[in-house]
């Protein structure tokens, strides 16, 4: 198979939580909906064998098996017969670069390394710490005590080959041949040493700094085939048609692993990365993939419905709130701050071993220290090493060495072992990605607040959004260089949903009015942090229901922004943390969050949502057909056919109701108003998906030109066209943008190429000159077919 004509993400889970499962079954039984939507693919999550009641599918513990809790191998087996006899293909997310150890017993592999050390049959899987100088003596380093005085609780669980030990709920394998004295004298005999999680001592590379996730060692052919025969298997017996790999940036060495993956699955198999790619950053050539899974479309997708006119005021209100503008140089300045603070705390450990990986010779340890801190905190990608990226360090290099003149022998030093290769440049360039995923998107974008819909994975928010010109040449570029690229405008990672993300656009086009209703807001119900509040306020503006209910009542609404509240609040860490948890600060933070809710505020906010909500459904109709219209592949994240009020996960996994999906989609005879209801995003999505499966060759491969307007408002139209190689365009997407400023279209038009053209969404037929007036009569977008 081919690159499919679009992807539809199902989120499959084990029950928990009082959440019933959504496994292989569940998927089968809306099968005939994803048809009739128009899909080409069913994209699934995570579906090897994750730890017990597993939300997610990312703590993989057995990856040689499909999850039982999903349906098992029975189970993807009857999905993908159900899938292929309705024309629809089948594309799963793999996990490569880490295994679940949360709960040790629970992953074979991981629990016989700790019980046998370096004998284990599994020792070279793990990318272990075993260095005589790692602080534990060569033992392998659990950080799961509260202090070094809690050994004093260990205790011996069982006896003999089942003997296990106990600290209070977790349990740890017992060595043979290592039983006897105290808890503490056999603990002392063990391969691993449990140590204090506060102590900065782990053992084990980990994603990012999650204890509970170990990373493999992929880079070995023996650890490869072991995790991959099961993929394998999928690609050979034709039960999958593509691959989506997650994290590759974390691997020893990603491209090699590519290569490694395309000849398991051949290269008949579509196949996309998780490579996030810095806003300037092009995606290598030489890569045996097909492409990104598209953050770097959504940046510039959402950014060409942000008015660059609203970067001032809004600037202005961040420093009055906040002291900070929000600002590309003051953003870049925090994001340096903020990623020296990462690389010397929570990745201490990472950062460790690629120190200890250098030769130091006359550089003192604390100056290494320093200088692999700075360069990895000055380098803007995820990871230095691609070809693409030829030049970059060195221009790094030249920089820290400006700043830091003082550490020039440890620079010399660094560079000297990048240069040579090995563990060290290895493990360099995998601090730089872990550094820049936990300062940037896990940190500063909680804490700049001049417009949060910029605030995305692959994003800047220091660039107030996209021109339409710089979207059409990013456009073009992948059209030709990457046809069969993932595009995407919401994931299970995403800090907010693009309908919400659309709403909050509208505030660059209204700034006045917005710091007005700070204004009245918080004179009312104030809120207890400057800067938080600011970034809470735009959440809750992009979240309000537009369909005259108060938040207040929205069933679980409260309970989903006060947990959102709590973790971008721990996240942003500058009031209160995940590990120094302010409950004072915590408990004014949701207090105020009632206050807003329940009180004067609300009214308030609905007015200003019943007004603006039209402006960001006009959004989030253009910038979905540009989506799905647009070069690549488009996916369509569950539920987002219709309007969706989604935040950062978890919320956004949570159950979609597809009864109400079938049901109106059944009923779309007719061209639905812009309302509430969401049926016009969901004619908007149906009839484009239905065309690139009707004409797949104007689209993955086809050619791709601007389309421009002329006229008084030529600016506010954004719109391109679409056509087989070798042959007449014979599609056009049009799209409304800054609709707020826009007035009316007046005598705005667009040159029609010759014949007539139908617009999918309303039947309507026009040739020669389009007027925009006429052709947005009913709906922000269009979507223009040659007949």
């Amino acid at each position: 198979m081919s690159a499919p004509t679009s992807t539809y993400r199902l989120q499959l889970h084990a029950a928990g939580d009082g959440v019933p499962a959504f496994g292989f079954d569940e998927a089968i039984a809306q099968l005939d909906y994803l048809r009739r939507l128009g899909v080409g693919a069913v994209y699934l999550s995570p579906i090897l064998s994750a730890a017990e009641g597993s939300q997610h599918g990312y703590d993989v513990i057995d990856p040689t098996t499909v999850s039982a809790a999903l349906g098992g191998p029975e189970g993807l087996a009857r999905l993908s017969a159900a899938a292929r006899e309705r024309g629809l293909g089948l594309v799963v997310d793999i996990v490569p670069n880490h295994v679940g150890v949360e709960t040790p017993s629970e992953n074979a592999w991981w629990w016989d390394v700790l019980r046998h050390g370096r004998d284990s049959a599994y020792a070279s899987y793990f990318d272990i710490d075993w260095a005589p100088d790692n602080g534990c003596n060569g033992r392998i380093a659990l950080p799961v005590l509260g202090s070094a005085t809690d050994v004093e609780a260990l205790e011996v669980v069982g006896a003999g080959d089942d003997a296990e030990l106990g600290f209070y709920e977790h349990r740890f394998p017992v060595a043979p041949g290592t039983l006897g004295g105290t808890a503490q004298e056999v603990h002392d005999r063990q391969a691993y040493q449990l140590v204090p999680w506060r102590s900065g001592l782990v053992g084990y590379r980990r994603f990012f700094h999650v204890n509970g996730l170990a990373a493999l060692r992929m880079e070995d052919e023996t650890v490869f085939d072991a995790t991959h025969a099961e993929i394998r298997r999928w690609a050979q017996d034709g039960v999958v048609d593509g691959i989506r790999v997650d994290h590759p940036d974390g691997l020893a060495d990603p491209a090699g692993y590519l290569a490694r993956l395309r000849g398991a699955i051949g290269d008949d198999r579509w196949l996309v990365i998780e490579k996030i790619l810095a806003p300037d950053e092009a995606l290598d050539t030489s890569l045996p993939a097909d492409g990104t899974t598209g953050y770097d479309a959504l940046r510039e997708v959402g950014g060409v419905f942000v008015d660059p006119s609203g970067a001032e005021p809004l600037s202005a209100i961040a420093v009055q709130r906040t002291g900070a503008a929000g600002d590309a140089e003051q953003l870049h300045a925090t994001e340096h701050e903020l990623k020296l603070g990462v690389a010397r705390a929570g990745l201490r450990p990472e950062l460790e071993r690629c120190v200890r990986a250098i030769e130091a010779g006359d550089a003192a340890h604390d100056q290494l220290v320093d200088a692999v801190v700075e360069l990895v905190a000055a380098v803007p990608v995820y990871r230095a090493d691609y070809p693409s990226l030829a030049g970059m360090l060195p221009a790094v290099v030249a920089q820290v060495s400006v700043a830091r003149p003082e550490l020039s022998a440890a620079l010399s030093r660094v560079s000297a072992a990048l240069v040579a290769g090995g563990e060290a440049a290895t493990r360099f360039q995998q601090v730089c990605g872990a550094v820049t995923a936990k300062g940037v998107e896990d940190c500063l974008f909680y804490r700049t607040n001049r417009l949060v819909s910029l605030q995305e994975v692959g994003g800047d928010p220091g660039r107030f959004g996209v021109s339409p010109a710089e979207m059409h040449l990013a456009f073009a570029e992948r059209a030709t260089l990457w046809p069969a690229a993932m595009t995407t405008l919401s994931t299970h990672d995403t800090k907010r949903g693009e309908d919400v993300r659309s709403r909050i656009a509208v505030l660059s086009e209204v700034p006045q009015l917005w710091a007005q209703a700070l204004e009245r807001w918080e004179e009312v119900a104030p809120s207890p942090d400057g800067g938080m509040g600011s970034f809470l306020w735009q959440n809750i503006f992009g979240v309000w229901p537009a369909d005259g209910r108060t938040a207040a009542d929205v069933p679980q609404l409260r309970e989903r922004l006060h947990a959102y509240a709590e973790k971008a609040a721990r996240e942003a860490g500058t009031r209160t943390e995940w590990n120094e948890v302010d409950e004072e600060f915590e408990q004014a933070m949701h207090t105020w969050i009632d206050q807003v809710l329940d009180g004067p505020v609300a009214a308030s906010m609905g007015q200003l949502v019943a007004d603006l909500a039209p402006r960001g459904w006009s959004n989030s109709l253009g910038q979905k057909l540009l989506q799905l219209a647009g070069p690549g592949v488009p996916d369509v994240y569950q539920g987002t056919e219709l309007w969706e009020d989604s935040l950062v996960d978890p919320d956004n996994r949570r159950e979609v109701d597809y009864d109400r999906r079938t049901k109106l989609l059944s009923t779309l005879d007719t061209v639905p108003p812009v309302d509430p209801s969401g049926a016009a995003k969901l004619l908007v999505v149906s009839k484009t998906l239905s065309l690139r499966r009707e004409r797949p060759e104007s689209f993955v491969g086809g050619t791709y030109a601007p389309v421009l307007a002329e006229g008084e408002q030529a600016e506010h139209l954004v719109g391109f066209s679409r056509g087989p190689q070798g042959d007449a365009a014979d599609v056009l997407a049009l799209a409304t943008r800054l609709s707020v400023t826009l007035g009316d279209w007046g005598s705005t038009t667009v040159a029609l190429p010759t014949g007539e053209w139908t617009d999918r969404l309303t039947g309507q037929s026009y040739r020669d000159k389009l007027s925009l007036a006429e052709v947005f009569g009913r709906l922000p977008v269009a979507l223009l077919v040659r007949s």
